[in-house]
């Protein structure tokens, strides 16, 4: 790896040049670091290209779907935290949150593992139906949303974190996976990954004798040293356990792993089946009654994504690219009804009909940078880029 090579600007969606055509730079370092967050473009294909998960198992994720509220004073509770899991969620794994803040301003959000059965299933509606439970919708009443969003969280742990070394470049964070599951927490850790980074390139950069096959082991000695690998080895059977077992006795084993045996069983749960392999055929599940939004503790996707104050150039290339045009309407749509248009929370993705016949629409311009597409295609069909110029939500006190 010897740098990166940044996009080009002022490219029309036909891929020709406009007036304003900036051609990409060329950006050498003898190492550069990536730190993309969660199912990174690039360090997806560094993954693919050096076999960094070689051995490992496949990665898993979940969608975080989240808004800011303020609320009236006589609702607002500072401090306040309520984390729970289960309903609304029966087809589904994952767990919710509510968060009071300063200013009579509250964050609640759902979580939703991306390892989902029934196609029929959408996130964003299983997290406008969460709100009506009176246990947060009572704090809700009479409050106004702020802004809205949605993120993938990589959630496999340490069985699916793959190598972070290669030559010339070094794969951190969530861009690789070193989310603590059992916390649901990966700021403190993705901070660690790139703080053992920073020490090991420094020793490599004062001492030119050192090169690439010493720099990789140096920080595959500190990683293993550390408590960031301790701490990830504690946790790694815990989302495993939730997959494999199920929520009431995948939650019976972490509760006595992790209270009881500190994280210390010899032995590893692994769950080595990728998500997306996950989705069976619509005919299999029940359609879910989803209800309409009432437009005061529930809403639509579309003011939702006002919210997200998403912003893309429309006359540039398509970001979300298809690797076969013909697998939405061949594939997608008469095995699965096309569950794109459901697992997206921005509506980017619709089935329309045009002179008769049905037709896949992708709304680029609607795209909060998720990356639910990228992970939960049933035929790893769609490839998320980078859209020009930094283009995309814009998240306010998210």
């Amino acid at each position: 790896m010897c740098g990166v090579l940044t996009g080009d600007l002022g490219v029309a969606a036909d891929w020709t040049a406009k007036t304003n055509h900036v051609p990409g730079m060329e950006l050498r370092a003898p190492y550069t670091l990536f730190a993309e967050g969660s199912r990174g473009h690039i360090g997806k294909e560094l993954i693919d290209r050096f076999k960094l998960d070689e051995g490992r198992d496949p990665q898993h994720y979940a969608l975080g779907i989240k808004e800011l509220w303020q609320v009236s004073p006589e609702r607002h509770r500072p401090g306040l935290v309520i984390h729970g899991s289960g309903w609304p969620l029966t087809d589904a794994q994952g767990g919710f949150f509510m968060y009071h803040g300063d200013n009579q301003q509250l964050a609640v959000g759902l979580i939703v593992d991306l390892n989902y059965r029934n196609p029929w299933l959408s996130p964003f509606d299983e997290f406008q139906r969460l709100k009506h439970h009176p246990l947060l919708a009572r704090y809700l009443y009479d409050g106004k949303r702020l802004a809205f969003g949605a993120r993938a969280l990589t959630k496999g742990g340490l069985n699916s974190l793959p190598r972070m070394t290669m030559p010339g470049a070094m794969l951190l964070g969530c861009n690789a996976g070193t989310l603590n599951g059992g916390k649901i927490k990966g700021i403190h850790t993705a901070m660690k990954s790139g703080m053992l980074a920073a020490d090991t390139l420094f020793n490599s950069l004062t001492d030119p004798q050192i090169n690439h096959q010493a720099t990789q082991a140096h920080f595959n000695r500190a990683f293993k040293a550390s408590w960031l690998r301790k701490e990830l080895e504690q946790s790694k059977s815990f989302i495993p356990a939730l997959h494999k077992l199920g929520p009431w006795l995948g939650g019976a084993f972490n509760y006595l792993h992790h209270n009881w045996l500190g994280g210390k069983l010899p032995f590893a749960l692994h769950d080595r089946t990728p998500d997306h392999v996950r989705l069976e055929p619509a005919d299999r599940h029940s359609k879910i009654p989803y209800a309409r939004p009432d437009g005061v503790v529930s809403f639509d996707r579309l003011s939702s994504v006002y919210l997200a104050n998403t912003s893309h150039h429309e006359d540039q290339p398509c970001h979300l690219r298809l690797a076969d045009p013909q697998i939405p309407l061949q594939s997608n749509l008469p095995l699965y009804q096309e569950p794109a248009q459901r697992y997206c929370p921005a509506g980017v993705y619709e089935i329309v009909t045009q002179a008769g016949e049905p037709h896949f629409q992708i709304n680029a311009a609607n795209c909060v940078h998720c990356k639910a597409c990228d992970i939960k295609d049933p035929a790893q069909n769609i490839r998320w880029t980078p859209p020009e110029g930094g283009s995309g939500p814009n998240y306010p006190n998210m």
